[in-house]
């Protein structure tokens, strides 16, 4: 309803300043939230009316209000020096619409949305980097859905690339073993795990002696022909390995829909596709001269104005050197970039071709995830031709996915390119503390750092299932002692719900700019803001009803049953109402922090809105002893506070993939 109300207000300030100003040109109304609770429930500054309407904004804020008229659930309107409209929403119909948990009608826009995430090189063990990538696209899609769109999932895998052959090095030239003798470790636990420690000692084996990357090269071309042993041994390591990510992600309520291969990419010829619509279009251009001789490129994004033929003594129409991107090396083979491009026009509909599809992995809700082939099952979904494309990468792949969007346009494709949106991110890292507490030797040096970053290649960091592992492990110590007396089986339960809890909050909690140094007190803690933290507010609220004999689920199917409007109203404008107000107004925003994460591609804003609203409540908690409050017309309010608090809290961890214990 806050949302609601927003929208509602900032139609009818436009509407006002079209009729008094017609035919000026005016910056949109913005609405902001006032620093507090008794200023109002809105705010609309004005300032950036002055300018255009050339008059001060005291005025410009009077003018309005004295044209706006009555507004169905607001209140009142007051101007502020130096040029506020203050806001306050009535607020017995505004709580009304919270209890009856009503949602006006909106407007969803068409089309279906594609959200690809994790993207996890399918050569050794998920680690902690990868969680952030997979947790951020999987709040991403819950978020979309919440709002009412059509998502597919998808995690793209590059079964063919140089980390894979990495490993194919490893095991066939390193440890001499046979494809019988990879294909039986392939069926051992963790199999991912011993390829983690594999991989590593490869990068070591290539410092050893530059010849060794030689077969690296070898390799890497080798596992491209389908026919070859090399390819063979590099599809048991990938499937094996990516069974094990799903099964991995799992365990965090990670879910895809289709995971497409590089692999059929180039057995299915969607680069030859994508290649000759990009020459036709003169997207790409071929070097016969200079450092990149022999090459297709195309113009690096962000360069226009730095053309060749604008530079005196340049060719007309070559791109300079330093502006050009190769998209296919001399010797013929596509790069990362090109083959991208043409698994970006499938997704939009305008390659004109498509990949097989076979059943891969079946959850325990029984949802199919499909997996490409070059010739699959004959009735399968419908994957690809999205409208709107999101792509959680990290923030090092800017200039490739930049490039991605650069040669859609060139192609004329610019509606797909301005729905095409790189959500992106920074690195996961460790504390000292984390990093020593894993069993890593630091310097000195090292323990002075604000964070220590990992390292792949060096065998350095944490393994995805060890961090879960370790999570829970600590958890239960934590519920153990506080719950003795509930069975082991259940105590496991709960803590693999707190545990994963304050994982997805941790790494929701920062902004996508933030490098995280990620530490196992701070995110398990049951103080400040944390998983477990917004996880008790709940418990605690589902325990108020326990106490009262009152099941909460009843209970708040019929918030509004329990209570008239006028008593709402009455209990929230009386005397010293301003906090619980406040507590009432953060859990109406709950909708409109979800269009705001999406409209801003950033889930910190929900993680935020969470520990506020378990902030107040909490507040309110310790102040209104509710079981014990003599007034019944007032302990009933109370108890439907807690009630709308408590399915508000409930709704938006939900949309964090977080689900709360029955106890902590």
């Amino acid at each position: 309803m806050y949302r609601h109300l927003e929208h509602r207000l900032t139609e009818r300030v436009r509407e006002c300043l079209g009729r008094r100003y017609p035919g000026v040109t005016l910056p949109s109304v913005v609405i902001e939230q006032p620093p507090k609770v008794e200023l109002g429930d809105f705010a609309i500054p004005v300032f950036p009316f002055a300018k255009p309407l050339r008059s001060a904004p005291l005025k410009i804020a009077e003018a309005i209000r004295a044209e706006l008229g009555p507004i169905e659930g607001i209140a009142e309107i007051k101007v502020s020096p130096p040029g506020y409209l203050n806001v306050k929403a009535e607020r017995s119909y505004m709580a009304a619409s919270l209890a009856k948990d009503e949602k006006p009608p909106s407007v969803i826009p068409p089309g279906k949305i594609l959200v690809e995430h994790s993207s996890i090189n399918p050569n050794k063990a998920a680690h902690i980097g990868h969680l952030r990538n997979a947790i951020l696209g999987d709040t991403f899609v819950r978020l979309l859905r919440n709002a009412g769109r059509e998502v597919d999932i998808q995690n793209y895998i590059d079964n063919t690339g140089v980390q894979v052959a990495d490993v194919v090095v490893g095991f066939i030239h390193l440890e001499k073993k046979s494809r019988a003798e990879i294909e039986a470790l392939t069926r051992q636990p963790r199999f991912d795990y011993y390829c983690w420690d594999l991989y590593a000692r490869v990068s070591q084996w290539y410092e050893q002696d530059k010849q060794n990357r030689e077969t690296r090269l070898a390799t890497l071309h080798a596992i491209e022909d389908v026919a070859s042993d090399a390819a063979t041994v590099a599809d048991l390591i990938s499937t094996a390995v990516l069974h094990r990510h799903l099964e991995t992600m799992d365990r965090l309520d990670i879910e895809y829909d289709f995971l497409p291969r590089e692999s059929e990419i180039l057995q299915l010829h969607f680069w030859d596709a994508a290649f000759t619509k990009l020459k036709d279009a003169g997207v790409l251009t071929f070097e016969s001269e200079g450092k990149n001789k022999g090459c297709w490129v195309m113009r690096r994004a962000g360069t226009e104005n730095r053309a060749g033929g604008d530079v005196e003594g340049a060719e007309e129409g070559r791109i300079s050197e330093e502006d050009q991107k190769v998209i296919v090396r001399s010797n013929g083979t596509v790069g990362y970039v090109g083959k991208d491009i043409a698994y970006h026009m499938w997704k939009f509909g305008l390659l004109g071709r498509d990949f097989g599809y076979l059943r891969f992995y079946r959850y325990p809700n029984h949802h199919e995830c499909w997996i490409s082939t070059t010739d699959g099952e004959k009735v399968h979904p419908h994957f690809g031709d999205v409208a709107e494309i999101y792509n959680v990468i990290d923030a090092r792949q800017s200039e490739a996915q930049n490039t991605v969007i650069e040669a859609l346009r060139g192609l004329g494709h610019d509606e797909a390119a301005d729905h095409y949106t790189h959500f992106s991110y920074e690195m996961v890292a460790l504390t000292p503390r984390c990093a020593a507490e894993l069993g890593y030797t630091l310097s000195e040096e090292d323990k002075t750092r604000s964070y220590i970053e990992v390292s792949g290649r060096k065998g350095f960091g944490v393994k995805a299932d060890d961090l879960l592992d370790q999570l829970i492990a600590s958890a239960k110590k934590e519920v153990d002692s506080r719950h003795p007396a509930i069975a082991d089986s259940e105590r496991l339960q709960i803590a693999t719900q707190i545990a994963i809890g304050a994982l997805r909050y941790f790494m929701l909690k920062y902004t996508k700019p933030s490098v995280i140094a990620f530490d196992f007190k701070d995110a398990l803690s049951f103080e400040g803001e944390t998983g477990p933290y917004a996880q008790y507010a709940v418990v605690r609220a589902t325990s108020i009803f326990r106490k009262a004999g009152i099941d909460p689920e009843t209970f708040g199917s019929n918030i509004a049953g329990n209570i008239s409007p006028a008593d709402l109203g009455r209990f929230l404008t009386e005397a010293q109402a301003d906090e619980i107000w406040e507590l009432w107004l953060a859990a109406s925003k709950t909708s409109y922090v979800v269009d705001q994460c999406i409209a801003t591609t950033e889930p910190a804003y929900l993680a935020k809105h969470v520990f506020q609203l378990a902030q107040l409540f909490n507040t309110f908690y310790h102040r209104h002893p509710i079981l014990s409050e003599p007034d019944e017309g007032r302990k009933q309010f109370l108890l439907i506070t807690v009630a709308v608090v408590r399915r508000e809290l409930i709704r938006a961890l939900k949309v964090m993939g977080i689900t709360v214990p029955p106890v902590m």
